[in-house]
């Protein structure tokens, strides 16, 4: 998804852009008197509600009434005779209307009153509150739910909403706690949908945007996880293996503790390379099949060369002999194995 690797180009800048307050700090001279006490004032008495602050007042207490049909009834009137105008009211009567769409199943209209807020109304207090709530829908359509459709039947998929709704919030707050929950949510949504690919990068583009969040070490070892899930074989390519290793090489470093606690030690690490090996080992076997010594010896000698210690190694051993008896033209030497790597890939088997 060419949009996760833009966010990691954007928001390199952008978090650690933060803005921060430079304070200039004066000494008072010596001698200075110390400033007079203020006369206490009494309170005063509370402020009256006006006409619309009544109206939002009232809708509140209609949705946790659980009327949430008579609530948007109200607030629609309101924001008939109000939209366009300049009533302070007016992005928190949006962002009351979508939550009492919301409460009525109808999640997908409830997503253009909070869009809203977001797009119209940024430096209202309802902006991070508004896409909060997107999260929530994302999260309905990652589930399982499906969008309404023609006649508001639910036939279509909503999880492309729910990509973009993620997308959207990491690029409107990069940096901040929601965008972090919102790209896990992603990444852990492909992992359970079994897109191992697009988990794989999602989680990548976690580790690299935040590196200092709390969910760091959870998305690398998913990340590690997802990794390993995509290897089907040593039929298949095994270029995955390689990255597998990396990754748990830097997590035993960034987090030796929970490394072992999340099996991700040198005995994975072992596993790997036999299955590296094996893959190998299953490629050179396909040149023998078809004929052509030269590749099949070469993939060999390389197998024992990058995989000494496993017990695929010491199988090609036996085949570059094969080999070498048959073509004895192309017969050359084998860089040995030493015997404590002959006796561990005895003990792999």
């Amino acid at each position: 998804m060419r949009r996760l690797s833009m966010l990691v180009a954007g928001a390199t800048w952008t978090i650690a852009a933060g803005a921060f307050a430079q304070v200039k700090i004066v000494d008072e001279p010596a001698g200075t008197a110390a400033p007079a006490p203020q006369p206490v004032r009494a309170a005063s008495a509370p402020r009256t509600l006006s006409a619309d602050e009544q109206v939002m007042l009232e809708a509140r207490r209609l949705l946790a009434n659980m009327q949430a049909s008579r609530a948007q009834d109200l607030l629609t009137t309101w924001l008939e005779r109000n939209a366009g105008g300049q009533s302070p009211q007016l992005p928190e009567a949006y962002y009351l209307r979508g939550n009492a769409k919301l409460a009525q199943d109808d999640e997908y209209e409830a997503l253009y009153d909070y869009e809203e807020v977001v797009k119209n109304y940024p430096a209202s207090e309802f902006f991070v509150t508004s896409l909060e709530r997107e999260l929530d829908v994302a999260k309905l359509y990652f589930g399982g739910r499906m969008k309404p459709g023609l006649f508001g039947i639910r036939m279509d998929s909503g999880v492309p909403v729910a990509e973009e709704i993620v997308l959207r919030i990491n690029e409107r707050m990069p940096g901040s706690k929601l965008a972090e929950r919102a790209l896990m949510t992603l990444a852990d949504h492909y992992a359970s949908e079994r897109d191992l690919p697009m988990a794989v990068e999602t989680y990548d583009t976690f580790v690299k945007l935040y590196p200092r969040s709390e969910m760091r070490r959870q998305a690398m070892q998913r990340r590690t996880y997802a990794t390993v899930a995509q290897f089907k074989g040593p039929a298949y390519d095994s270029s995955v293996l390689t990255d597998a290793s990396v990754q748990v090489e830097n997590f035993q470093l960034e987090y030796p503790g929970a490394a072992q606690e999340a099996g991700l030690t040198d005995g994975l690490q072992a596993r790997l390379d036999e299955s590296r090996a094996a893959s190998m080992l299953n490629t050179a076997q396909w040149y023998v099949r078809r004929d052509d010594p030269v590749a099949a010896r070469l993939t060999l000698v390389r197998l024992v060369k990058r995989h000494p210690k496993t017990a695929a190694a010491q199988e090609a051993l036996k085949l570059v002999q094969q080999i070498d008896a048959q073509h004895p033209a192309i017969a050359g030497d084998v860089q040995p194995l030493s015997g404590g790597a002959s006796s561990d890939a005895e003990t792999a088997k």
